[in-house]
């Protein structure tokens, strides 16, 4: 059995579906092929902003997303630093996002991811769910389609211009895109995680933030998902990793356990029950990024191509912004207004310059704690960052080289600006947020604050010029490029 298309989307998560529905609201044939059925499990999320008021909105999802009752977040709280008290990172940075949309939310990424799938289907795109993709298909140089199993088990063949790579990061195809994944050391880390059925919460209004606090070991999270339900995890380095291959469960639960501020919120809490939150789970080698994300005929987005370090909450935003680019990318060559090769590469420079941000603000954010006697935390300074890793991010970022004039200098910078914005937090009054005037929060933020200008405006209001040298134009519906 064969079909075509304009595009295929292999993957139903939150870049498959944004991808998926962008293309084909453009009027261009889509099938979306994901591997199981929906709901499925996912580890549960703290959004950013720019998702829920920019690429929501977009989409054509706000109103569904706000009914569906997820805990409403303001930004968050950290027992980081050199401040041994907690201290708050409100949204609330811009007079040009003024509440609410300086807020965002805690989902579930089950009742998350299918919101945005349904609609897939609703705006245009052919959604098969049970449909697990076997392979590419290659011809004349460039990638032409998929062989996939259908829900039935048959062979199938689905041909396309182009197909999106939204697989996760246990991608199977992404090895088809030149060059390997590059994998952080400095972000070389372990996450074990699971929920309890409930927890204490922040004072209001703060009470549905994220929570991080750094300990000797690493750090943990704690997310309150609903009222009865938090999700708790705790990121350490690789040389606990025997510790936690023996017993999951008794190493996470020990990882609270030294963490003060974490274990009394969940004095007397029980484990969760409910299914799929009875699990404790493990993570590793998830920071990482390819070294192109483009072939031709083919494109990577979300854990596919990238990842970084969960201490933003970064991870949905990066994969749905990277799949808004590709989407108008793959819009403006399809509609024959950017000749493939130009398009392309705007979404590769775009995609690589906001990953590359992120990789840098979380290198400064480590950076800021301060434990002279945790082997953790002495191996996130950016000092430790080696010389081979910081070739490696000048490469992904464009052209700047390590070293005494290159990018070992500015993370540096980094680090000392944003350490300096958090000190200044102590004495702010409620009217003005020092986070706002720091070069490196700002630098972070930017193209989200313009995602969500461009959602409520129909452009950024004064942030027009591309953040890419020689960038294209974006064009009036925000789903293309133009010359």
């Amino acid at each position: 059995m064969s079909e075509t298309y304009d595009v295929v989307v292999v993957g139903g998560g939150p870049a498959g579906s944004t991808a998926a529905t962008l293309v084909a609201m453009r009027g261009h044939q889509v099938l979306l092929l994901e591997k199981q059925t929906f709901p499925r499990y996912q580890i549960g999320e703290s959004l950013l902003p720019s998702t829920v008021h920019g690429l929501c909105r977009i989409l054509g999802v706000t109103d569904e997303v706000a009914a569906a009752g997820f805990t409403l977040k303001r930004g968050g709280t950290f027992r980081w630093g050199r401040n041994p008290e907690p201290w708050q990172f409100s949204f609330a940075m811009s007079p040009r996002l003024p509440d609410p949309t300086s807020t965002a939310y805690q989902v579930e990424r089950s009742r998350f991811d299918e919101i945005l799938l349904r609609n897939a289907a609703r705006r245009g795109a052919e959604v098969r769910e049970g449909c697990a993709v076997r392979g590419v298909i290659e011809a004349d140089g460039r990638v032409s389609g998929v062989e996939y199993d259908g829900p039935d088990g048959s062979r199938r063949t689905a041909y396309a211009r182009y197909v999106v790579d939204a697989s996760g990061n246990t991608s199977r195809l992404h090895g088809r895109v030149g060059g390997a994944r590059v994998y952080s050391d400095f972000f070389r880390n372990l996450a074990v995680f699971g929920y309890f059925a409930g927890g204490a919460r922040l004072p209001e209004p703060h009470a549905g933030n994220i929570f991080c606090a750094a300990f000797d070991a690493g750090w943990i999270w704690y997310i309150p998902l609903r009222d009865d339900l938090t999700s708790v995890g705790a990121v350490i380095g690789p040389e606990h990793r025997a510790e936690v291959q023996r017993d999951p469960r008794a190493a996470w639960r020990a990882m609270i356990d030294a963490c003060p501020e974490v274990r009394t919120k969940l004095a007397g809490v029980p484990s969760a029950t409910e299914p799929p939150y009875d699990q404790v789970r493990v993570r590793k080698d998830y920071s990482y990024w390819k070294q192109s994300f483009t072939v031709p005929g083919m494109v990577l987005v979300g854990d596919a191509a990238c990842f970084v370090d969960p201490v933003l909450s970064s991870g949905v935003h990066l994969a749905t912004y990277g799949a808004l680019l590709a989407a108008r990318s793959l819009n403006a060559v399809l509609d024959g207004a950017v000749p493939e090769e130009r398009s392309l590469a705007e979404f590769e420079a775009r995609y690589r310059r906001e990953y590359g941000t992120f990789y840098e603000f979380l290198v400064s954010f480590y950076d800021m704690q301060r434990d002279e006697k945790s082997y953790f935390w002495q191996a996130k300074k950016v000092s430790a960052v080696d010389v081979t890793e910081t070739a490696a991010f000048a490469e992904l970022v464009g052209g700047l080289l390590p070293g005494e004039a290159g990018i070992g200098v500015r993370l540096a910078g980094s680090a000392a600006d944003l350490g300096a914005a958090v000190d200044r937090l102590a004495g702010a009054d409620d009217r003005l947020n020092p986070l706002y005037a720091s070069r490196t929060v700002g630098e972070t933020f930017r193209q989200g604050r313009n995602l969500q200008e461009e959602a409520l405006y129909g452009e950024p209001l004064d942030d027009t010029a591309p953040p890419v040298p020689d960038g294209l134009a974006l064009a009036k519906d925000g789903l293309g490029w133009t010359l």
